[in-house]
């Protein structure tokens, strides 16, 4: 008897283990209220974790803002040194104290600035070659190690491998040193951005083009880039969107920039009669195929147009600025700010669309893989140099801003629209078309502003090889993945204690789940609109449900950030800084007008008219993205360190995308050729250029050190 009660209880016992299993403990558990040292934000104080005094004096005029504070429908006021309310959340559901050590640096100079104290920090921003370069010396955590401890994290590196390759900074032991930042992830980043408003008024309808005046167009320099005769085969999407189609570029009666520069050549050419050159053009070359609305060459759906189809645009453009703007000057292409080196380095992106260069829109340096599976750097290719020469010629014809051949740095992309001084530029989408709402389509102060548009357009058509031979199609390289800057969590910082460690691996791996999507995306729930019930209202983007925002928060975007969800997002909310950004917030501000113009080009993507690099290891190396990090080894990245001209910046570097900061203005020769040519002992010409380039300043080792590490990679990628 007393053994049968004895097998009851343990029966018992074991039953209740199985109704009651054991709790298991947090992996990354920590005590409530671990205090984390953040040096973290994107590229200036107004952008970080806390508010900033600048931006809150700059807001001090505007609706609920008051005595030094800003208040949002949150209910809540914000003073200088507050967190934001992203960050408020964060603190709220991971049970964290978050200290404020950002300096309101770029990522490149607040790392910078910590290399000799990391002790004094526990999370840094950085640049991802940076932090890999000093997880490599042993001063940030490797990720890698605690990925088990990480579920979040760890999936969404398992569900994109080429994210996992292009985050590895040691091949030796798959080592990872800081967490990615993802502006949107597998879709098109950057777009041409036209006034599509003036291409109908110049092109379209009946009979010829007339105006009571025009300019004449200026002496040719620039030469044909697209055949001269015969005919080109081009698949466009058709009008309606419903599928792709084959048309003929038929240049049996010529090319529009031989012909206009052979009329050039004779005499005068006025811009109506440029206009209806390309008009005539327009009718002959492509049989007419776009009747009467000639414009939709370059902005409808079924847009076909090349380089030197936009080139003979921008000249009719130009000369005639009585009928665009009513004023003696229209500028052509330009930069958002002419002042600003991070983005004029956007014209010479622009050329590589344009005339079928790789590796001027790099996700690392200038590098692309080449159909022999190596490395190739764009700076020692001498097609660069062509298609800079190209866009030089432009310039010589007055087709590109004079702000920006002048550095002017009060020229901006607001300057040239809202004062109907520009023509186009190559940029973001949504906050580029955002001054449709602030200015154009009849919202600004004139009523005749109604009808004007500016919207994004489709990728041009260039000669492009992939290895097998010369391909006339749309490719771009702006194609979005890992960003060139990160968070990395010091070593030296959190030190021993447990406490730290988790709870910044904790941050990070939070961030990755997909409640940690929407509050880094959207920021907390009382700026997302939500049912009776309290769950979110939701939408489809992409094929996944995201939430939609609140009504509130949009009114909000409007006020303290004309429209500008980026800024509006990373000055306000504190989101949107770090980690994986949701484009489906960014969606959802985008006007009409931005959402007509990439309409278009999702649907063309989509059909594959628009092709672009992989995010994968393709059987053509060609086609595969270029890992935003390579892992460098130590050594390599102290010699790389040497090569100052190539991978330097301020006085040193030649080759510079970074931010020109006080008393620091950065170099790029790529945007010094398209501005005026040609400058300086041994960058006097082409052959120069290449030469200095690859011996002079180190390129051809610079090369072999990328691909020993390209080659560590693929191993790793392999096994």
């Amino acid at each position: 008897m007393k053994k049968l009660l004895s097998l009851a209880l343990v029966l018992v016992m074991m039953l209740a283990l199985v109704a009651c299993p054991p709790v298991q403990e947090d992996p990354l558990e920590y005590a409530e209220g671990t205090i984390l040292r953040m040096a973290t934000g994107y590229n200036n104080a107004q952008t970080g974790l806390f508010f900033d005094a600048k931006l809150i004096s700059s807001n001090d005029k505007k609706d609920g803002v008051e005595d030094g504070a800003i208040t949002l429908h949150n209910g809540v006021s914000y003073r200088e040194g507050d967190l934001k309310p992203t960050w408020v959340e964060v603190q709220n559901r991971l049970g964290i104290v978050i200290e404020n050590k950002y300096q309101g640096n770029s990522a490149a100079n607040e790392i910078a600035f910590w290399a000799e104290q990391f002790a004094e920090v526990d999370v840094v921003s950085g640049t991802a070659s940076k932090l890999s370069e000093y997880g490599a010396a042993g001063e940030i955590v490797n990720l890698a190690e605690h990925l088990d401890k990480m579920p979040n994290f760890k999936a969404y590196l398992e569900a994109n491998p080429i994210v996992r390759l292009s985050i590895t900074g040691d091949t030796s032991n798959g080592a990872i040193y800081f967490s990615p930042y993802f502006d949107g992830v597998n879709d098109i980043e950057r777009m041409p951005l036209m006034r599509t408003d003036w291409v109908e008024k110049l092109l379209n309808g009946e009979g010829d083009f007339t105006a009571e005046a025009s300019k004449n167009l200026a002496a040719a320099v620039y030469e044909p880039y697209m055949p001269t005769s015969g005919k080109v085969a081009i698949e466009v999407v058709k009008a309606d969107g419903s599928a792709k189609e084959t048309i003929y570029k038929d240049y049996t009666n010529g090319n529009i920039i031989a012909i206009m520069n052979a009329a050039l050549a004779a005499g005068d050419v006025t811009g109506v009669e440029a206009v209806n050159m390309l008009r005539d053009y327009i009718d002959t070359a492509y049989n007419g195929y776009y009747g009467t609305k000639r414009a939709d060459l370059f902005i409808g759906q079924n847009a076909a147009w090349d380089a030197d189809e936009l080139v003979a645009l921008l000249r009719c453009v130009v000369a005639n600025p009585q009928t665009l703007n009513g004023t003696d000057t229209v500028q052509g292409l330009f930069s958002r700010e002419d002042g600003n080196n991070q983005r004029r380095v956007d014209m010479f992106r622009f050329a590589g669309t344009l005339f079928g260069v790789r590796g001027l829109e790099s996700r690392q340096d200038y590098l692309y893989v080449g159909n022999d599976g190596l490395l190739h750097d764009a700076r020692q290719e001498e097609a660069t140099y062509v298609a800079l020469e190209r866009m030089n010629a432009m310039t010589q014809e007055g087709l590109i801003s004079k702000s920006f051949i002048e550095d002017d740095p009060s020229v901006k992309t607001d300057v040239m629209l809202s004062k109907d001084a520009g023509f186009m530029h190559y940029d973001y989408n949504q906050t580029q078309t955002v001054y449709n709402e602030t200015k154009l389509n009849g919202k600004g102060e004139d009523e005749s502003d109604v009808g004007e548009k500016y919207m994004a357009v489709m990728v041009p058509v260039a000669r492009w090889n992939d290895g097998t031979g010369e391909i006339f199609m749309r490719f771009t390289e702006s194609w979005r993945s890992v960003k060139t800057d990160g968070w990395g969590i010091s070593v030296k910082g959190v030190g021993d204690d447990v406490n730290k460690l988790n709870a910044a691996l904790k941050l990070i791996d939070y961030a990755y789940s997909k409640e940690g999507q929407i509050l880094m995306s959207y920021g907390p729930d009382e700026f997302i609109k939500r049912n009776a019930d309290g769950s979110y209202v939701m939408f489809d983007f992409n094929g996944e449900q995201w939430p939609v925002i609140a009504d509130e928060t949009f009114d909000e975007l409007w006020t303290f950030a004309n429209g500008n969800y980026t800024n509006f997002a990373r000055q306000l909310l504190g989101s949107t800084l770090s980690f994986v950004k949701s484009q489906s917030f960014e969606y959802q501000c985008t006007t009409e007008v931005g959402k007509e113009g990439a309409g278009y080009i999702s649907r063309a993507i989509a059909l594959g008219t628009i092709k672009h690099p992989e995010l994968a290891i393709t059987e053509n190396p060609w086609w595969t993205s270029v890992p935003t990090v390579l892992p460098t080894t130590k050594v390599q990245n102290d010699e790389l360190k040497t090569l100052s001209a190539l991978t330097g910046s301020g006085a040193t570097g030649k080759f510079s995308s970074s931010k020109d900061e006080e008393g620091k203005v950065q170099t790029n020769l790529l945007v010094d050729i398209i501005s005026v040519g040609y400058a300086g002992e041994g960058t006097s010409n082409r052959a120069d250029m290449l030469n200095t380039v690859k011996d002079t300043w180190g390129g051809s080792r610079y090369l072999e050190i990328k691909n020993l590490a390209w080659e560590d990679l693929l191993d790793f990628y392999n096994k």
